[in-house]
Parts: C-alpha cells; sequence; structure tokens
C-alpha cells in the first residue's frame, strides 16, 4: 500500500498532467482550474507542465520588447503603487516630453540587439493632444531608421487619438496593465476604475491592435485575486502579459511591502500560463529582485521580457539579458 504523501504527490501529478493535456487539446481552463493549480503541493511537476505549455505553444523564442518614458510624473491618478503619482512625495524624474534624437537612438540600438518591439510611455489618466502631436514625429523617426514593431502606452486613450496612431505611425500593439484582479482594483486605485482600462483594450482591439495588458503581483493581493486576473485576461484575449512584481517604492502608500517568497512567484507564473497558453508572458518590472531564481521562473511558463530600463527604476542590461535567455535555452528571433 503506497504511503499516503507518496498517494498524494501521485494524485497531483495525474491532476496536473490531466489539466495540461486539457490545455493542449485547446480548452481553456476556468477560475476553478487555476486555483487548484496554485494548491498543489507537487511545485516541481506544475512549473514543468507550465514550461512543456509554453514550449508547445511559443516555442522556445524569448520575446524581447522594450520602453520609453516618454512622458514623466505629475500623475493626477493615486495608483498606490506608482512613483510618478503626485498624490506621494518621490524621487521620480518630472518632464513633459523626451528627446526625439535621444530616444531614436536609443531604439536604433535596442532593435540591432534583437528587440523587436518598442513602446512610447506617458504618465497620467490619459495622453492629451498637445503631448501625442509631439510623440508621433518621434515614432516616425524610429520607424524610418528601423523596422522595429511599435507599441505605446498612454492611459485611458480614445478612439481617434489611437486611430492616429495606427494610421499615421503603424502601431500594432497598445499597453493598458488591468494592474490587479476586477475585486480588488479598489483597494489600490480610487481615480479611475478597471472598466475604464477593459473599455480602452476593447476600442485598440475594435481597431485591430494587438493588446499588451497584465499587472503587478505582490501588492497585498491573495492568490485567488491573481487567478482572477488571469481569468480577465483569457476572456479579454490578450496575446502579451506582462508580469510585473511590486517594487516598492519610497514614498508610495506600499511602500516597506514584503516581497513575494519564491514559491509563490513561480506558482503565480505557472498559474498564468496554463490559464492564458498561447500569450506571451513576459518578464517585467520587479525582475531584479528574483535574479538568483530566474532561470527557474523562466522554466515555469515565461515566453517573453522587456529589456533594458524600465519607467522610473534601472532595468537589465539587454547583452547580458540576452545571454542569460540563451543560456537557458532560448532563441532570440
Amino acid at each position: 500500500m503506497l504511503h499516503p504523501v507518496v498517494y498524494g504527490l501521485f494524485f497531483m501529478e495525474i491532476m496536473i498532467g490531466l489539466l495540461k493535456q486539457r490545455v493542449l487539446n485547446g480548452e481553456l481552463l476556468s477560475y476553478e482550474d487555476g486555483l487548484l493549480l496554485t494548491q498543489v503541493t507537487d511545485k516541481e511537476a506544475l512549473y514543468k507542465a507550465a514550461d512543456e505549455i509554453r514550449e508547445h505553444f511559443c516555442g522556445n523564442v524569448m520575446d524581447l520588447c522594450s520602453i520609453t518614458n516618454a512622458k514623466s510624473g505629475a500623475c493626477a491618478m493615486d495608483c498606490k503603487w506608482c512613483s510618478q503619482s503626485r498624490h506621494y512625495e518621490t524621487k521620480v524624474d518630472e518632464y513633459e516630453i523626451v528627446d526625439l534624437k535621444d530616444t531614436v537612438k536609443e531604439v536604433v540600438e535596442n532593435a540591432k540587439k534583437g528587440v523587436k518591439r518598442h513602446s512610447l510611455v506617458t504618465s497620467g489618466r490619459r495622453v492629451n493632444n498637445r503631448t501625442l502631436d509631439k510623440l508621433i514625429p518621434i515614432y516616425k523617426e524610429i520607424k524610418k531608421q528601423t523596422d522595429i514593431s511599435l507599441c505605446a502606452s498612454m492611459g485611458l486613450i480614445n478612439k481617434k487619438q489611437l486611430s492616429r496612431l495606427k494610421d499615421e505611425v503603424g502601431i500594432e500593439h497598445y499597453h493598458c496593465n488591468l494592474e490587479t484582479a476586477p475585486s480588488y482594483f479598489k483597494e489600490l486605485v480610487t481615480t479611475h476604475t478597471i472598466d475604464e482600462k477593459i473599455e480602452t483594450i476593447k476600442i485598440a482591439q475594435s481597431l485591430n491592435i494587438k493588446i499588451c495588458s497584465g499587472g503587478i503581483i505582490g501588492m497585498g493581493e491573495n492568490m485567488g485575486h491573481r487567478v482572477e486576473l488571469a481569468i480577465m485576461l483569457q476572456e479579454l484575449g490578450v496575446q502579451s502579459i506582462p508580469l510585473n512584481l511590486l517594487n516598492a517604492v519610497e514614498g508610495t502608500p506600499l511602500e516597506g511591502t514584503e516581497m513575494l517568497s519564491e514559491e509563490e512567484i513561480l506558482t503565480s507564473i505557472a498559474m498564468f500560463r496554463f490559464l492564458n497558453p498561447k500569450a506571451n508572458l513576459r518578464f517585467a518590472g520587479g525582475r531584479m529582485q528574483i535574479r538568483e531564481f530566474q532561470d527557474k521562473a523562466l522554466h515555469a511558463g515565461i515566453s517573453a521580457a522587456l529589456t533594458g530600463d524600465y519607467l522610473t527604476t534601472i532595468g537589465s542590461n539587454i547583452d547580458e539579458d540576452i545571454r542569460d535567455f540563451k543560456n537557458a535555452g532560448f532563441t532570440i528571433d
């Protein structure tokens, strides 16, 4: 007779295998399935299965993107995690618009190294038309000098503005993070709603613009909230999901928040992969905090990465990232 512990592990392995096979067969898993996955005790079997799902749907190619903080600080929104909110006293730089030549030079260098997509990111509830008029020439010059794919992240943008970005400069992706579960969003933000974010995503989709949307984990939410977020992204058909780890910035309400454990981070990544099997699950902000187990995270479902500097924090070196990803068994297309 099997020992109860051995029997339990055997049962868990079978259950993970059955859920994996359902995913490989093209079935989308439910909230209940996702919650069950987060509760399994055989974590190594979970990570391995998520890695196999990633390889099946995304291959071994690491999709790289980069960003420019094109307009920084002085944001009227009160997102509790954000150093750019004017509600909090942080040391973030404030400026209206980046320099065209410097930005284009950076993007050209990134493209030469293998970065496939670049986004200009603006602080604030939504980009205004005056700022958009200054950003479009930057995009045009990037397009003139590279063949890099273009993305934008400009808050709760309207359809007319999005149409301009698509028609005038060829934007292919729009980024609008949901940030956290719909049921938890009000705990972190009061100046806008998650419904407004969802509406922005649907506007972009109506223009046949691909969506990049994910969230931040480690902001006091529980695993159930993370499953809820993964399901919402699944229902929206999001193609690129950045997973940020909270960077508890001094001066924000979340200052001093304890970092999640390695197991909780890896379990979250694996769960997102099971629930969004075809999406590019993307390393994003906070990755410098997990350098010690980055390889394990790569093989728990990750298929993409935001590389280079982030919005208000120092990111990763592109050359070092490419080296690390190749050493982990990935290619850079």
